[in-house]
């Protein structure tokens, strides 16, 4: 049973401990069970979470710098997983003062009141984290506190320090306060939050208030916006103890496995989806070569969430076709890639770039995906090995609408090639070999090895 007054808590041994104590403590409980610190979170065991343990550690309010799209917010939402399962309260306090040493009026004199009979009650730890967006419309009110008309209306004096309504810091005292996009905080916001950082204290209007509040405070920013040209007051800045700087995923794998872990396709009865991996590493490699680019404003950044909106549109275009064909298998191919211009477009900030020059710019990013993939699967010799029955006579058409029946009768034409699609399939099947043969073709169109022209709705491969 839980102690439910201030008596049975201190009868129970219960330690008092401050937030960065208590998560301090459960960080090192971690590493020494060698459990993950922050599950979910891809690409950053070398280069981010050291940081993060480093900044722990020493007890440092930590703000995230990054590019949209980088896990932050998840980062900082993880943090509930270093805090206790529970915690005691002063039962009805509105900032969740310790029963040991209560920093609110109301509490200390209650405390002074019942002594041992103090009621408590307990807190989770899920309850212990606030987030606030940052905004440029965001109140002092909001964050620290105002004067409560209501409760001046119910006949408390105005100079009546119980007439305060406690903002969203202080109700998370003893707990974890995180703001996103901190530098569209308003100058004077960020003025506010001084005394919090370094005194640890806040003040409320005309109150000579001190409440030494224990807050372990988490913030993210644009680097853009993280500079003294930028929209963040150079004394805050100062004020956090680590600057912690994401990244994007620095390969493949990484991207792929944020797909796959953060996509919301399920499979339907009767369907199965399945995507070949070569399908994975062109849409990984999109998003790759669309970070690079020169007319793409990397400022903003090209989210992980193009990714994994680009899988979900190509699989559902792949879904579509099984549909109309009455085919069973949901598998991607490289004619799908065109559903994804809609998931993507919206996603990139373009340097001034007409409507009609951003889609060419970005099929040239896509033909660049496929052609990287491509190279990584087949060397030159591989080439020719594939071209050996392809003479001047065979020509392969393939279309987003063709049934995946139709591509099995035309590889087989051509024994080299059906060799090299098998080969770069974990199992067979009608709709992989379909997949795979479009991969091939265009690949060596790509390359310069195969000559491709539209015919009506379908795509004509030929020497």
């Amino acid at each position: 049973m839980k102690p439910k007054i201030l008596g049975e808590l201190k009868k129970s041994g219960f330690h008092d401990l401050s937030i960065r104590q208590e998560i301090r403590k459960n960080l090192v409980s971690k590493l020494k069970a060698g459990e993950i610190i922050f599950p979910g979170i891809i690409g950053y065991d070398q280069t981010v979470i050291p940081q993060i343990i480093n900044a722990v550690l020493a007890g440092h309010d930590i703000i995230f710098l990054g590019e949209r799209g980088q896990a932050k917010t998840r980062l900082m939402r993880s943090f509930v997983n270093l805090l206790d399962e529970e915690i005691p309260f002063i039962e009805g306090c509105e900032i969740n003062d310790h029963p040991y040493h209560p920093v609110c009026r109301r509490c200390k004199a209650l405390l002074k009141e019942k002594g041992d009979a103090l009621p408590i009650a307990w807190k989770n730890r899920s309850e212990r984290y606030t987030e606030k967006l940052a905004t440029p419309d965001v109140t002092i009110a909001d964050l620290i506190g105002e004067i409560d008309p209501i409760k001046v209306a119910e006949g408390r004096y105005l100079a009546d320090e119980l007439t305060i309504h406690f903002g969203l810091i202080p109700r998370s005292h003893r707990g974890i306060f995180a703001v996103n996009e901190l530098p569209d905080l308003a100058e004077k916001i960020q003025v506010g939050l001084f005394n919090l950082m370094q005194e640890r204290d806040i003040q409320i209007r005309g109150f000579n208030l001190r409440l030494p509040l224990e807050v372990f405070l988490l913030a993210s920013a644009n680097p853009e916006d993280y500079t003294n040209r930028g929209r963040i007051i150079t004394p805050l800045k100062d004020r956090f103890g680590s600057e912690v700087k994401t990244h994007y995923p620095v390969n493949w794998a990484d991207e792929i496995t944020i797909i796959n872990q953060e996509q919301k396709l399920v499979s339907l009865d009767g369907y199965q989806i399945i995507t070949p991996r070569f399908m994975k590493e062109i849409i990984a490699s999109i998003s790759h070569d669309a970070r690079g680019h020169p007319e793409i404003d990397q400022r903003s950044g090209v989210s992980v969430r193009m990714s994994i909106a680009n899988y979900e549109t190509i699989v559902s275009n792949a879904f579509r076709r099984s549909l109309r064909l009455q085919e069973r298998e949901v598998v991607p191919r490289i004619t799908d890639l065109s559903a994804a211009f809609a998931s993507s477009l919206g996603k990139i900030e373009w340097f001034g770039l007409e409507e009609k020059r951003e889609d060419q710019t970005f099929r040239a990013i896509v033909r660049e995906a496929i052609r990287k993939v491509f190279a990584s699967y087949f060397s030159d010799s591989a080439i020719e090995n594939i071209l050996a029955d392809f003479d001047h006579h065979k020509k392969i058409r393939v279309s987003e609408d063709m049934p995946a029946k139709k591509y099995g009768e035309q590889v087989k034409a051509i024994p080299s090639l059906h060799t090299s699609v098998e080969r770069i399939l974990e199992k067979h099947s009608p709709a992989l070999i379909a997949s795979a043969l479009e991969f091939i073709l265009e690949g060596l169109h790509l390359k310069g090895r195969l000559h491709k022209e539209e015919v009506g709705n379908e795509e004509v491969y030929r020497s």
